[in-house]
């Protein structure tokens, strides 16, 4: 997901892509304490996404 993709999208619609990613993120943490995940990378996107929104939503707040 890029960050321009983002700044179209409105505060509630952010809100949800960032309740969607914890909930992702959170599934992945799990899958990794009981050695189920496989690919590690997926941990490292995730983070970098939700950071992304944050940024955008703090963006759109400051304005």
């Amino acid at each position: 997901m890029k960050a321009s993709e983002l700044s179209g999208k409105d505060q509630a619609a952010l809100t949800k892509e960032m309740t969607d990613l914890l909930k992702a993120q959170f599934g992945l943490r799990m899958q990794l304490g009981t050695q189920q995940l496989s690919n590690t990378s997926q941990l490292k996107k995730v983070r970098r996404d939700i950071a992304r929104v944050k940024t955008v939503m703090n963006q759109k707040a400051g304005k």
